[in-house]
């Protein structure tokens, strides 16, 4: 990857994520998948906006709007209502230090199902540690009574949906659509997903009731972390490949939880930390480059 496609994935994790702190504030007053649902309408509304404004209309293919829903349901619908449920019973920068174990299943899948995108054995010993870094936060806290075992589970779940997300989005490149509509595309078909089962399962919100604060956390949330974030995603995704892409949840967990220590007095216990760092170690043997350079250093 060259300096740009770097420079983007760093302000991709900070979109990213921003948006565990957002959901952190969100959950206080607001059910998992009313706040999801209103996530995707939102980011939806805001993308069919930016793509009319510069020209853009929808598709017309019954297969690309297919496509669009798979991505929905893989990239969106599934982890979402996942990471938004966890967090309501463990902290923002737990869940964002989970989500980061997404690359490591990405390896996994895409060197399953993708020919150029096998996996070295420097990429396999990468998932093992990384793998360990996974068990090491899950394992050891729940060994105590408070560990919240299934909602960490859930993150990780959403994790395994994100990575076969990647590799389905693959498809889009050969599909020669521009990434702000693909964007759009999945987001409105998650919408429609999303809609009837959240008026099944939560009802209507009284919408009185619900603080300014809330609402601006759900706008931030569905504008910034979802409707220009995707844009971006998708450009990575489209340069880049889909393990490169997915390697931006490396570096989400440090704004998530500085945000998370700042506005939302939540804290990290230090196995959680030990087990970040083992991932972290993990994803640099996926990209290879370090441990290629400190090799050549010692020759």
């Amino acid at each position: 990857m060259d300096s740009k496609i770097w420079v983007m994935l760093g302000l991709l994790s900070m979109l990213w994520g921003g948006s565990f702190f957002f959901v952190g504030v969100a959950v206080n007053e607001l059910p998992p998948l009313t706040i999801v649902t209103l996530r995707v309408a939102l980011a939806a509304l805001t993308l069919w906006g930016i793509a009319f404004a510069i020209g853009l209309r929808p598709p017309q293919s019954i297969n690309v709007w297919g496509a669009f829903f798979g991505m929905g349901l893989l990239n969106n619908v599934v982890p979402f209502i996942l990471i938004v449920w966890g967090q309501t019973q463990i902290a923002s920068g737990l869940a964002s230090i989970l989500n980061a174990a997404t690359p490591i299943f990405a390896v996994v899948v895409a060197g399953l199902l993708l020919p150029d995108e096998r996996p070295t054995p420097l990429k396999l010993f990468g998932v093992i540690l990384g793998f360990i870094g996974v068990v090491v936060m899950i394992g050891v806290p729940a060994l105590d009574g408070e560990s919240k075992l299934l909602a960490q589970l859930a993150i990780i779940m959403a994790t395994i949906s994100y990575a076969f997300a990647g590799v389905y989005g693959r498809r889009f490149r050969t599909l020669g659509i521009n990434p702000v509509i693909t964007a759009a595309g999945q987001v409105t078909a998650s919408t429609v997903i999303l809609i009837p089962i959240t008026f099944y399962a939560e009802g209507v919100i009284d919408v009185s009731s619900i603080s300014s604060i809330t609402w601006a956390a759900i706008a931030a949330l569905a504008i910034v972390s979802t409707a220009v974030a995707y844009v971006l995603y998708f450009k990575i995704l489209e340069r880049a490949g889909a393990t490169n892409v997915l390697l931006v949840t490396l570096l989400v967990p440090v704004s998530a939880v500085l945000l998370g220590l700042l506005f939302l007095n939540e804290s990290l216990q230090l196995i959680h930390l030990i087990g970040m760092g083992l991932i972290a170690l993990g994803l640099l043997a996926i990209d290879g480059r370090l441990w290629l350079r400190l090799k050549s250093a010692l020759v």
